[in-house]
């Protein structure tokens, strides 16, 4: 399996290509910058990969204020935005785009928990076709319910990808948000064929592996069984990030080691 780390931009320039570092996720309003004018927008993401670096991957796909769940879903300026970012992201061999987006999915007080569920995935079938044509997978991230309260639990997410039927929309599995909401490693299983990326952290403060002493063990098993070799990300709010990563990376191989991997 191959492994990265997710950090904004700041903290990805302070890394140098390292054994055991496979690929880096960044953020996708700051490496692809979606709503900047092409002759006006700064290229991050190409100093990255002239220094050897690969960015197979983003997450942090919208601003808070671009809603697509409440009365307020502006679907034109989604498409215009969604359009670019694919657009964009194929231009660097990008092919994951993570829809994670709390912000832009909180459900406001007083409105319908279904009805919001049902704009999510015409959002998806919307904006799907538009990733697909770019050689694009918009992964659909369940984010814990003290995060969000919309698709929270990869069976949400599952059911919002099937619902989307486009093959330009997949499943993301993060093992933190999973642990927040107590959700079992069995239900991998459950999703298995639309897992296209994994995500990882420890559940107190968020930490990189290896500083609590997780055990993602089963999981990883889980992840196996259901026949899974693509990337695993570290999202963790890193403390030193130039000198957390070998440690960390040393510490999943282990656990991936001791799950089959």
């Amino acid at each position: 399996m191959q492994l990265g780390i997710c950090a904004n931009t700041a903290g990805l320039n302070l890394l140098s290509p390292s054994p055991g570092l496979d690929f880096l996720e960044g953020f996708t309003q700051e490496l692809l910058q979606p709503e900047t004018p092409d002759a006006a927008r700064t290229r991050p993401a190409e100093a990255l990969l002239a220094r050897g670096f690969t960015l197979p991957a983003s997450n942090r796909f919208l601003p808070a204020d671009l809603k697509v769940v409440g009365p307020d879903v502006d679907l034109a300026r989604l498409d215009r935005y969604a359009e670019t970012t694919f657009r964009r992201a194929k231009e660097i061999n990008m092919t994951l785009v993570v829809f994670g987006s709390a912000g832009a999915r909180m459900i406001p007080p007083g409105f319908s928990a279904a009805t919001a569920f049902e704009q999510f995935v015409d959002v998806l079938r919307q904006i799907g076709p538009l990733a697909e044509e770019q050689g694009v997978t918009l992964l659909v991230e369940p984010l814990n319910r003290g995060e969000c309260n919309c698709v929270n639990t990869i069976l949400e997410g599952a059911e919002a990808v099937r619902r989307s039927n486009t093959r330009g929309v997949q499943l993301l599995v993060d093992i933190f948000h999973m642990l927040r909401n107590g959700e079992s490693a069995d239900d991998i299983l459950k999703v298995a064929p639309l897992i296209r990326h994994v995500h990882v952290a420890e559940n107190k403060d968020r930490a990189a592996p290896g500083i609590h002493g997780d055990n993602f063990r089963s999981f990883f098993r889980a992840l196996r069984r259901a026949n899974y070799h693509g990337r695993l990300t570290v999202e963790a709010d890193w403390t030193d990030l130039p000198n957390q990563v070998a440690p960390t990376l040393a510490a999943l191989r282990t656990q991936l080691r001791d799950s089959g991997y």
